[in-house]
């Protein structure tokens, strides 16, 4: 019997109570054990690090739920803050150059998205190649140039924190852009129509969904996200630079699968996706502590990215298994009565 929607809903949330249990255990031990972990300005940094991955796990969450996925992520924030730059070198004032930003993130995610939608071309290999040309836009537009003289108030509000507290100033907008995917996701029918075009494109197109439509707007919605992530990322680190972000859609993709998204589409929550972030960000925050080389974590999250695609499907494979044993006795004819 092929799965329902109420099945895969309830099999994401058991994913995320797992997800969620492993991060507060991991909190627990290494607040317990892993010096200067505790540490105020030592969680600031782990929540600005992890906030460019929890800004663009947002939308990913939702493409991925309607069977797609955008590889360019990182190559559009990387662009976005290389236009950032250059555009302040040139004299222009920041609070223009940020709104022309955010309108270059939704025209690389129209770009993304028209060609999937309206080609039909696969989005992994469309995004593949505007992963590469969006990198290569960037180091033209900035050359190997890296800008640092942004705006003190800028500055201080990417890097900064709320007093003495452990809580950056960014995490204010994060937590109402969170609250909004939630809504949209999971009490709407925006994001009943994105689990169903997950679960049956063709289905969901025969029962009055726009397909096509929705997807663009996932796919331009990431775009608008990746670039503002662009902006926080040289913010924050207070550089502009070509290849900023690099690397970032592996951390987003592993996160987002490591939440309990199904790469194939119709099954995740919102929930279970920003729990996969922190404990990916908690994960390497601890492995930075303990000297761990760079190159190892980028394997550790390489791993956890397979263990992520592979652990559903064979959590499926067994369960399909056990129910066919069940439903294969209960059919079983009665043995004969002895005579």
């Amino acid at each position: 019997m092929p799965e329902t929607f109420a099945d895969r809903f309830k099999n994401a949330v058991r994913w995320d109570t797992a997800v969620g249990a492993l991060l507060i255990v991991l909190l627990l031990c290494s607040f317990s054990f892993v010096d200067n972990f505790g540490n105020a300005l030592n969680v600031s940094f782990l929540i600005g690090n992890t906030l460019p991955i929890a800004l663009i796990a947002l939308p990913m969450t939702m493409l991925v739920i309607s069977g797609e996925v955008d590889l360019s992520v990182g190559s559009t924030a990387g662009l976005s803050g290389a236009v950032m730059g250059a555009l302040w070198n040139n004299g222009m004032a920041i609070e223009t150059i940020i709104p022309l930003c955010l309108a270059l993130g939704v025209v690389c995610g129209l770009v993304n998205g028209l060609l999937v939608t309206r080609l039909g071309l696969p989005s992994l290999a469309v995004t593949i190649g505007t992963m590469a040309a969006y990198r290569g836009i960037a180091q033209i537009v900035l050359g190997s140039d890296s800008v640092t003289d942004f705006p003190g108030q800028y500055l201080d509000f990417g890097a900064g924190r709320f007093g003495d507290t452990f809580i950056p100033y960014a995490a204010l907008p994060f937590v109402i852009l969170l609250a909004v995917a939630v809504v949209v996701l999971h009490a709407t029918r925006v994001g009943r129509s994105l689990f169903a075009i997950g679960a049956s494109e063709e289905a969901a197109r025969f029962s009055g969904v726009r397909v096509k439509r929705l997807k663009l707007s996932m796919f331009v919605t990431t775009g608008l996200l990746s670039a503002l992530t662009g902006v926080f990322w040289a913010l924050h680190y207070a550089s502009a630079r070509y290849d900023n972000a690099t690397g970032l859609e592996l951390s987003v993709i592993a996160a987002v699968l490591l939440g309990g998204i199904d790469f194939d589409g119709g099954k995740g929550t919102i929930g279970g996706a920003i729990a996969g972030v922190f404990l990916l960000g908690t994960l390497q925050n601890v492995m930075s502590l303990l000297n761990v080389s760079a190159q190892s974590q980028i394997v550790v999250t390489g791993v956890l990215l397979v263990i992520s695609v592979l652990a559903p499907r064979v959590g499926r494979q067994l369960a399909q298994a056990r129910a066919r044993r069940r439903t294969a006795r209960t059919s079983a004819p009665p043995a004969p009565a002895a005579s």
